[in-house]
């Protein structure tokens, strides 16, 4: 079937300022997603984590340069992957897919993140995270919506996360989602989780020590240390770039 996402006799993607070169394409979606994600981070808002609203931040995300952005691919795809020796990760079928993502969706609402250990909430934040990126709903941008999606989804649950580390780690990070899924018919189970559990246990980590210096920086402030205040104070750095003292803390929170 001819890949209807692409131009003809092309392996570009068809894309709203009609771009028919691979670089030029690749940088103008590095510069729109990364202003688009800039504006998802900084908004402390309440949401539901549902397939309805990861289709939301794809299109939110891409909007400016497709015109298929939040909505599903219609085709199987498959992508070699050097990790793998060339070897393609079997994607959810695209029929599927809604199926597949609100299966996992569903089980991470379900999941008790406040009573469960710190080295639980590793491995089982890793694993749906994980099992949602295998289904790969979108013909593209679906590292950067999952794992916006899913760092947003642990830090409503009240559990910090350093999701610059992703980022700023963006290959070794999807290196790491592709052989937590290597599970192939004719090659057995190759997966190797413990990559992807490493960098989300240093992100967690460093998501903890943050919360805790706000915690700290509220009671210094006299303030009453609460999971919403904790919240604010966090949103308000991020949107600001920077760390405020307990002083400025104190202020912002008695407006």
């Amino acid at each position: 079937m001819r890949d209807p996402y692409l131009y003809p006799d092309s392996e570009v993607l068809r894309n709203l300022a009609d771009i028919h070169d691979v670089d030029m394409l690749r940088n103008m979606e590095a510069d729109y997603c990364s202003f688009r994600l800039s504006e998802i981070v900084v908004d402390d808002i309440e949401m539901a984590y549902d397939f309805g609203t990861l289709c939301n931040m794809h299109h939110h995300i891409f909007q400016d340069i497709y015109e298929w952005a939040g909505k599903p691919r219609v085709i199987n795809i498959e992508k070699a992957e050097t990790v793998l020796g060339e070897i393609s990760i079997e994607y959810s079928d695209c029929f599927d897919i809604a199926k597949d993502a609100k299966y996992v969706l569903s089980e991470m609402n379900a999941f008790d993140w406040q009573t469960a250990s710190f080295e639980n909430v590793v491995r089982t934040f890793s694993d749906y995270t994980a099992k949602l990126w295998k289904v790969h709903p979108y013909r593209e941008g679906n590292t950067r919506t999952i794992v916006t999606f899913c760092c947003m989804f642990i830090e409503a649950q009240g559990i910090y996360i350093e999701s610059d580390l992703f980022k700023d780690n963006a290959s070794y990070m999807r290196s790491a989602l592709v052989v937590a899924n290597a599970i192939f018919h004719d090659l057995g189970d190759l997966r190797k989780p413990d990559y992807l559990y490493r960098i989300v246990q240093d992100a967690l980590e460093q998501g903890k020590e943050m919360s805790g210096r706000v915690e700290n920086y509220i009671q210094k402030a006299e303030l009453p240390v609460t999971r919403e205040n904790i919240r604010k104070v966090i949103f308000w750095n991020r949107r600001e770039h920077k760390e405020h003292s307990f002083e400025e803390i104190r202020n912002y929170l008695k407006k």
